[in-house]
């Protein structure tokens, strides 16, 4: 009878889950990037987080060992996704940003501010972020169903519509020729149960940018 009880309360939760996970929604065609005429719906099975790729047939990152990192841009365009933040939040992302991507770069490649043969040279666009509303995403998150609703959206990679998040562009080139090898729209967020990112207006989206820096290192590898 416990049992039955409970799925009767978790039901409404997992409708609402099933039904979030369902919504579609179109990957913004940003107009002013470098890379916007290569940039296409991805199809390579990551389009939650990655909506818009590109590849250059010959690329192979694999072959280099150094890495010329760009000041990171924040995007200012009229198709911009930074809604209500102001100049000075924006700019706060685009700093930890450039902080967290050097450090986990670092980690395999050599930094350096010269092209070479071996060298890339990575750009990174801030083109959205949104804040979290600190009380109400915590409160949320503490309260049994709040806690309940995270987990499942976790496990369905939904993120929690209380939290922020971030949206950036990735260009890496040859640092030596300018080639285009690769460039990618990516949209990050925290896990919507991580109480951490629910406790400042920018945790969330500076959470999905550390994320952002790991998956990076991952995806060169």
């Amino acid at each position: 009878m416990i049992k039955r009880n409970v799925l009767r309360c978790l039901l409404p939760v997992l409708c609402m889950v099933g039904m979030a996970g369902c919504v579609a929604t179109s990957p913004v065609q940003y107009r002013n990037l470098d890379s916007t005429a290569q940039l296409a719906p991805n199809s390579q099975g990551q389009n939650k987080h990655i909506p818009l790729y590109y590849s250059a047939p010959d690329a192979q990152l694999s072959r280099y060992t150094q890495v010329m990192l760009d000041t990171v841009t924040v995007y200012n365009g009229e198709d911009q996704q930074f809604g209500k933040l102001s100049t000075a939040e924006r700019q706060q992302l685009a700093d930890y940003m450039q902080t967290q991507f050097s450090q986990t770069l670092g980690q395999k490649y050599v930094l350096t501010s010269v092209a070479g043969p071996d060298t890339l040279r990575i750009h990174l666009t801030l083109t959205g972020a949104s804040a979290s509303v600190p009380v109400l995403s915590t409160v949320k998150q503490i309260l049994p169903v709040g806690a309940v609703l995270g987990t499942l959206r976790s496990a369905a990679d939904i993120p929690a519509r209380s939290l922020g998040s971030v949206t950036y562009a990735v260009e890496i080139y040859d640092s030596q020729s300018n080639q285009l090898l690769k460039a990618f729209v990516a949209k990050q967020y925290p896990a919507a149960e991580n109480i951490s990112a629910s406790l400042g207006t920018l945790s969330a989206a500076e959470t999905g940018i550390e994320k952002g820096a790991k998956t990076f290192l991952a995806q060169l590898e």
